[in-house]
């Protein structure tokens, strides 16, 4: 029998007015489970308890919230192989990347469950004499948050953990491909000894669910992980709302991996290879642009081409595993209409790009690498979000770092050098959020602030100390003590 799991609202479990089915890119017989589907009431429903709720949360004590939240970080560390394995059966990642997303997501509640108690403001002197002036931070809200597929429980973790830390309620939607990782945390959430209405969990398509939080007047804030068509919408409905929403959008990324003459050619490949193609290259911080200088050039794609021929493509609960299969049947469309464009600009398809076949039936896709590519080219440009990575030759460095900007996203990127001169001059001159050193571009930490540029990101980052930008509004007082 396949477990049927509810939507959670005012701090019940309730029905939906409809089914998702969650379905193991792996197998495609194996269905993970059976999720509600929320409708717009229940949506509102959602929205209507965490206003209530958020009065009395907005006002816990900092000790109130640390408690909830380090006891959502223990019980998701003490469960890391369980849901690590729900998540790579759902997603399709491996087994040992599931394992340490969730590890992750328990570090991102610990983080901010010590932040609650590091909360504080400023007080200072008035240019006007006998004034006292405070600087305090308060939360904005109910927050509604739209989170995507590819990480279907560390992305929720780096919203939800410091929309409660700052005493924000919360309505969470996740992506309906991958409603059990969700569900998991919700559950971890719901013992956490929040109070009800304060966290809420609504699965449902964004032209509903989405589209209700987004029109509603009493949700102050929107939170979006997505594509970037998705997250203008976002922000134009944002704006035009009455009152006006804020809103923080993670968005694309066409990520430049640039590697020069004098790089330590092994450790070139090994990050080229991690950064485009680990996680089956579904993450916004994949290096699909490895641009090579021309000394190295031909030396790098034939170590490329071995290593990649050593790569095991197959089921993500298998051991050993380097790339699992891609997230499901539309993923991969586009993922091999892509490969087809790139053959079509004159790119030559050097390595990969063929569906494969495994013991189960699935969506597994050989990686595939593209040379003589222009950074004019389509599959240069556009974000392809699966294994597909193409390979641009460069003159020399200036003509790296020029290739390397010349693009209308800033998400990560990353430089292969010895060079202490040239590593230096990329950090400060790449345009883009986040710059790696002889490292992948896909991989920060969770306490440091994530975020692009450009095409990337819109408002405040994310994780860290950093996320209270966006989770809290600034007030000003004075007193005239008499």
């Amino acid at each position: 029998m396949t477990a049927h799991q509810k939507n959670f609202i005012a701090g019940e479990w309730i029905d939906g007015s409809g089914i998702t089915r969650d379905i193991n890119p792996s197998n495609t017989n194996d269905v993970v489970g059976e999720y509600a589907k929320a409708d717009k009431a229940q949506t509102e429903k959602a929205i209507a308890a965490a206003k209530a709720a958020f009065p009395a949360w907005s006002r816990a004590t900092p000790q109130e919230r640390f408690d909830a939240l380090n006891k959502i970080s223990v019980e998701i560390l003490a469960r890391k192989e369980e849901l690590g394995r729900l998540l790579a059966r759902e997603e399709g990642k491996t087994l040992p990347e599931g394992i340490g997303e969730v590890a992750r997501a328990g570090q991102i509640f610990a983080f901010f469950a010590g932040e609650a108690l590091r909360l504080t403001g400023e007080k200072g002197a008035s240019v006007r004499p006998g004034l006292e002036v405070e600087i305090t931070r308060e939360p904005v809200g109910v927050v509604g948050m739209i989170t995507p597929w590819n990480f279907p429980i560390a992305i929720p973790a780096w919203k939800i953990a410091p929309a409660l830390c700052y005493g924000n309620t919360v309505v969470f939607k996740p992506a309906e491909l991958v409603p059990g990782s969700a569900h998991a945390l919700s559950e971890i959430i719901a013992r956490s000894g929040l109070p009800s209405g304060v966290f809420n969990l609504v699965v449902g398509s964004g032209s509903v669910v989405g589209q209700t939080l987004l029109e509603h007047p009493d949700v102050a804030a929107i939170s979006f992980t997505g594509s970037v068509a998705t997250g203008r919408k976002i922000a134009q409905a944002c704006v035009l709302s009455t009152p006006m929403k804020k809103f923080q959008l993670e968005m694309g990324g066409k990520n430049p991996l640039v590697v020069l003459d004098d790089a330590d050619l092994k450790v070139a490949v090994e990050v080229a290879v991690n950064g485009a193609y680990f996680s089956t290259g579904q993450r916004c911080t994949a290096s699909s642009r490895l641009i090579v200088t021309a000394g190295i050039h031909d030396r790098f794609v034939a170590a490329m081409t071995e290593r990649m021929k050593g790569l095991s493509v197959d089921d993500a609960l298998k051991s050993g595993v380097h790339v699992g299969p891609v997230v499901d049947q539309s993923q991969l469309d586009q993922d091999l209409r892509y490969i087809k464009i790139g053959q079509d600009e004159g790119a030559r398809l050097h390595w990969g790009g063929e569906l494969l076949n495994r013991e189960t039936p699935g969506f597994y896709l050989q990686p595939a690498l593209f040379t003589e590519t222009t950074n004019s080219m389509r599959i240069a440009r556009e974000e392809i979000f699966g294994p597909v990575a193409c390979v641009i030759r460069a003159k020399d460095y200036e003509e790296a770092l020029a290739i390397s900007n010349d693009t209308e996203f800033g998400l990560a990127s990353g430089i292969c050098t010895t060079s202490l001169k040239y590593a230096s001059h990329y950090k400060r001159n790449s345009e883009s959020g986040m710059v790696m050193v002889n490292l992948p571009t896909a991989g920060v930490d969770y306490h440091v602030p994530f975020g692009g540029r450009k095409g990337s990101s819109y408002g405040a980052r994310e994780q860290g100390a950093y996320a209270r930008e966006f989770y809290t509004t600034v007030k000003t007082a004075y007193t005239f003590p008499g």
